[in-house]
């Protein structure tokens, strides 16, 4: 059993037997995939057997997990926190010294986010590691529904759509690059700054926003500037 600081009650399995399925990427990206118009391009004629997967995905009895480490001694975790009226993804930041991991994001009914911006999302991503989850496409994927950023690079759209075409089986991964580019979660893009060393947003409902009551501590968020940059 998998164990994550803060975590200890949940059923926490390895989810990366899910990274090899096609259909998993549209389920876990679908918080960005507005409309009908969006899904029948993700999923295509996939329909039923993508909802049979989502209801693997939300088992109660099962929490599938991911994690991401970073060369700053940082992970990154994905969890399905399937948790009876109260089912979502949490995304989360751990570290060996500390007592409990920090939500950065959560997509679910009460969403908060973002949670990193585009190259907070690109540095993560490019890190090698011999532990988690490798490649640097399931990587993108993994963490792609914690972006929120209004200013993302030319070249954001054809990096997604190649991580699509890697692992799914879209007919046409650069329109839902373009789709998950503009939707980007259930929040508004944010504009990122720095400010004292440490990279802040100004999104009504992200904890890295210091205006925001929910906020963390300053010292917490240069350290989580430092953990996704290096």
């Amino acid at each position: 059993m998998l164990e994550i600081a803060g975590y200890e009650n949940g059923p926490l399995v390895d989810g990366s037997r899910f990274l090899a399925l096609p259909l998993f990427w549209p389920c876990h990206l679908g918080s960005s995939l507005w409309g009908e118009e969006a899904q029948a391009v993700a999923f295509g004629a996939d329909w039923d057997d993508a909802q049979e997967l989502y209801n693997t995905l939300s088992s109660l009895d099962e929490w599938p997990t991911f994690t991401v480490h970073l060369h700053s001694g940082y992970a990154l975790h994905v969890v399905y926190r399937n948790v009876e009226g109260d089912h979502g993804v949490d995304y989360l930041l751990s570290h060996p010294d500390w007592t409990k991991a920090v939500t950065l994001a959560t997509d679910d009914g009460h969403f908060m986010g973002p949670g990193l911006s585009w190259p907070e999302l690109e540095a993560s991503a490019d890190q090698t590691s011999t532990s988690g989850v490798a490649n640097p496409h399931a990587r993108l994927l993994l963490l792609f529904p914690m972006l929120g950023d209004a200013d993302v690079p030319e070249a954001a759209a054809p990096r997604l759509a190649a991580a699509l075409t890697e692992l799914t089986i879209m007919e046409d991964p650069t329109e839902v690059a373009r789709v998950l580019l503009e939707n980007q979660g259930q929040w508004t893009p944010a504009s990122w700054r720095e400010a004292d060393g440490t990279w802040i947003c100004d999104g009504s409902h992200s904890c890295r926003n210091p205006e925001n009551h929910f906020a963390l501590p300053g010292p917490q968020l240069a350290g989580i500037a430092r953990a996704l940059r290096q």
